[in-house]
Parts: structure tokens; sequence; C-alpha cells
């Protein structure tokens, strides 16, 4: 193996340049959404929305399983010596790909405007029109992500991921600027536009990336030991089906519970007597700044903790039985550690971030500080799917999902109509959807695995901290606020609760030099916080 080789082969490395990738897109995403929405409003959000989570299901149906699938065919054969047939996996999944993503792409476009019919939404039907497309685009550049991921080379993946999310950022701002001015359908259809293009812009970039390795990869191809078995297409369509199947499955539940609101939320609330503009104006402030303010930081924690979940199906292998608990646990308890300060933060300072975000288009304080909690609840669901999916287990986190989804309508039917809840109610059933998920996929790893998590360091001393952080967080806006305006006063208190929330997780022990051995640099910061008094 070349010194290249090796180093793609690291499990660190390739992981550290995924989440980092992950991190910066959706960044990127958190960011452009406020423009998006100080132009097309609430309002506009809802459509959007709608014509959005519509897609994205059918997405996930038709190609969101295939990277992982033709990752793990990709790098089984790889691993002896069969390049040849790993390439027809690459050309086995492309067939799939174009044929599921053409019969996407003409379904939802034709069928259109009956689709926005029954989900109570007419007027997303622009943005569904103009999201068909993308599914074929998606579809294809999936395959090619996936073939490449599955040879250890996840540069172009990361690159690719962020170059479609910066055109999809400028573009759909630009495009709902040009046509909200005819209308606020018309100018969320720009704003899905963008998604289009962007996918464009990505697939370009990873067919770069493939063409400068396709050379290498014929050659491995000629020279691989002619004795090895050729598979059949059928062998290898069979083998992606029994791969992809299980992940697109768990994939999709999840996404259901966006469905789950899009069709219930809105359907409720006309009901109950509110207009369908109102309506649509409630469910915009549900799933353009509740969802939009609560994925950055689980996305974080979980793209933190993506370091750590390779290595464990590594001391599976192994057969490090001590050594797999131990990183079970490492992955849990950084989730946690950012997740918990995170839901007590956006909770507790609701108002003022969207204020400082959403300058003009501020409503909906109440949907973050009853869904903040949501944040610790599905990065924790994230984390232990990703464990149990590392070790085999594929249909337990989807049963979770399902036993959420029904928590989930059972109190959207029960809440959403009473109209001094409304759309709070949607909010709080999210809360018991992955309060349900979460416990039973935890409670099934630890039955599997003997895992024992250590529920005072992941759960009960970032909570200690957080209510502390949460006070410091209060009381410094107040002060701020006397002299400085929002912006600042927000930013400040940020600042000053994220530095109490370290403080005294240091001090009571919550973080500990042991942790620190996760991190880059953790060891200098070890001596920092020891030589300041803040650690043992």
């Amino acid at each position: 193996m070349t010194a290249k080789d090796k180093k793609r082969g690291s499990f660190v490395v390739q992981a550290a340049v995924l989440a980092s990738a992950s991190l910066i897109v959706r960044f990127i995403g958190f960011l452009y959404r406020m423009p998006l929405t100080e132009l097309i409003g609430d309002e506009g959000n809802g459509i959007y929305s709608a014509g959005y989570y519509i897609y994205t299901f059918l997405l996930i149906l038709s190609s969101a399983g295939l990277p992982a699938a033709i990752s793990r065919l990709v790098s089984t054969r790889i691993a002896k010596g069969e390049y040849s047939n790993a390439h027809r996996v690459f050309k086995v999944s492309m067939a799939v790909a174009g044929t599921l993503g053409a019969i996407g792409m003409i379904v939802l476009f034709f069928f259109a405007e009956p689709i926005a019919k029954f989900v109570d939404n007419p007027e997303s039907v622009y943005c569904i029109q103009t999201l068909a497309p993308t599914l074929l685009v998606v579809g294809i550049m999936s395959v090619y992500r996936g073939y490449l991921q599955g040879m250890n080379i996840m540069y172009p993946t990361a690159m690719s991921q962020i170059v479609e999310q910066v055109f999809n950022a400028v573009f759909s701002v630009f495009l709902a600027w040009v046509l909200v001015k005819d209308s606020i359908a018309l100018g969320a259809a720009g704003g899905t536009a963008g998604t289009g293009i962007g996918a464009f812009a990505g697939l370009i970039i990873i067919m770069i990336f493939y063409y400068k390795e396709r050379r290498t990869i014929r050659e491995k191809i000629y020279i691989e030991d002619r004795g090895i078995k050729q598979e059949t297409n059928r062998q290898i369509l069979i083998s992606l089906a029994s791969t992809a199947i299980p992940i697109i499955a768990g994939t999709a539940v999840f996404s259901m519970t966006n469905l789950i609101d899009m069709k219930m939320v809105k359907s409720l609330l006309l009901a109950s007597g509110y207009t369908d503009s109102q309506a649509n104006v409630l469910y915009g402030q549900l799933s353009g700044k509740y969802v939009t303010l609560t994925t950055l930081p689980v996305s974080i924690s979980s793209a933190m903790a993506t370091a750590a979940i390779p290595t464990i199906a590594a001391s599976i292998t192994a057969g490090d039985v001590k050594m797999v608990k131990s990183k079970i646990n490492v992955a849990l308890k950084l989730a946690m550690v950012i997740s918990i300060p995170a839901a007590f933060g956006i909770g507790v300072l609701a108002d003022e971030i969207l204020l400082m975000l959403f300058p003009t288009q501020h409503e909906g304080g109440a949907l973050i500080l009853a869904g903040a909690v949501s944040i610790a609840f599905l990065s924790m669901c994230q984390i232990v799917t990703g464990v149990l999916q590392g070790i085999g287990k594929i249909y337990i986190p989807v049963i979770g999902a399902l036993l959420g989804a029904v928590a989930k309508i059972i109190f959207n039917a029960l809440l959403i109509p009473i109209q001094s809840i409304n759309v709070v109610g949607a909010v709080i059933s999210t809360d018991a959807c992955y309060l349900v998920a979460a416990v039973f996929d935890l409670v099934m790893l630890t039955k599997i695995t003997g895992v024992r998590p250590y529920y005072g360091q992941m759960i009960i001393k970032p909570v200690i901290c957080s209510s502390i952080m949460s006070v410091g967080c209060v009381l410094s806006y107040k002060l701020f606020d006397i002299v400085f305006g929002n912006t600042i006063s927000t930013l400040g208190s940020i600042a000053v609760g994220m530095i109490i929330y370290l403080v005294t997780m240091l001090l009571i022990n919550g973080i500990t030099a042991k942790d620190f051995n996760n991190i880059p640099k953790g060891k200098s910061m070890v001596r920092f916080f020891r030589k300041i008094g803040l650690m043992r």
C-alpha cells in the first residue's frame, strides 16, 4: 500500500473530511435561510417547505441510501482485489439511480398539482415542479460519491457538497429576490430553484474528480487476478437492494415526521378556524425558523461524533469488546455535552436570536422555546442510530423511528386544534417523537452491546451546568442591552454562556482530561486548564 493509499485509508482522516464538509454545508444553509426568510416571509417559508419536504421524501426513496450502500459494496470488493467487480457495482448503480431518478422526476413534475392539493398547500405546485429535475441530478451524483467513498477517497464528496451548497445559497436568494416581486408563491419557487442549480454544480465537481481517478481505476482493473470470478449484474443488483433498502427505510421514517407536520399542521389549523394565509404563516414559522435553528447544533454534535463511529466498527472487527464499549460511551457523551447546552441556550434566548437573525420576520419565539429540547433528543437518535448501523442492527432504528412517528401523530391531533396552542403543538409532538425514538434506541443498544452509559457524565452534569449557563445568558443579556443593541447583546450573552458552561463543566469534572484526547490539540488544552486551576 502506498503512502497516499494509507492516508486515504485512515478512518479518522476520512471521517474528519466529511464531518468538516458537513459543518460547512449546514452553516451555509443556516446563513442563506436568513435573507431568504426576509424576502419571502413566513408565508413564503410555508409554501417553500411544503414543496421541499415532498421532494426530500422522494429523494430518500430514490437515492438517499445509495452512497452508503455503494460505498460498502465497493470497499468490500476492493479489499479482495476485485476491481472489475467494484466498477461493475458503479455501472449497475448508475443505471438504477438514473432509472429511479427519471421516474421520480416525471411523477413529481406531472403530478405536482394533485400532490400540492393533497397536502393542503396548492401554492406549492411551482416549488414541486421546480424541484423535479433535481431528483435525477442528485441520484446520479450519489453514485459518483458512493463509488469514490468506497475507494476511501472522501475529498471529492466533501468538495462537491460545499460547491453544491454555495451555488444553492446564491441562486436561491437571487431567484427568490427576482420572482417574489410577482408573487410569494413564485418567490418560494425561486428559492427552491437554487437546490437544482446547486446539485448540478456539485455533479460537475464530482465528475471531474472521478475522471481524474479513472485512469488509476482502469490500471487496477487491468492488472487484477484473472482468476477472480466476475459477478453478474443481477447479483450486484440484489446486493445493492439488500444493502440500500434498510438504510432508506430508516431515513425515510424520520423524514416522515416532516411529512406528518406538512399534512396535519395546515389541515388542523384550517379546521380550527385559521385562514389559508394564517395557516401558511404559522407553518412557515415552524419549518423556516424552528427547523433552521435546531438543525445547526444537531449537525455540529453529529459531525464531531462521526469521527468516533467508524472506529467502533473497526474495534468490533478486531473483537475488542472493551474498546467498543468505551468508544460508544465517548460518542454518546460527545453528542450530549454539545447538544444539551445548545438546547438550553437556544431556548432561553429564542426571541433575541430570532430578532437578530430575522429583523423584520422575528415571530416564532414560542416555537423555539417549546422545541429546543428536541436538539438533545435528535442528537441522541443520530448517534445511537449510527452505532446500531455500525454493529449491523440496521432495523432497530427503523422501529424506534416508527414508534416516534406514532407519538407525533397522537400529539399533533390532540394539541394543534387547540387555538391557544396551535402550531406549538407540532413542536411538542416533535419533542415526544424524538424522545420516544431516543429512549427505545438507547435501551436496545444497552441490551445488545452490554454498554452502560455514564448518565451522570452524559446527561446530569451537562444539565446542571446548562442550567447555570442559562441564568448567566439571561443576566448578561440584560446587562449588555443597557448599552448595546440586540445583536451585540445576543452574541455577547452567547459568548458568556459558553464560558460559564465550559468553566462549570471543568470544575465539576463533567469534562475530563481523557475527553480531550478525542479532539485536536487536546493535550495542550489540558495543560492550559490545569495551569489556571480549572482541571485536576
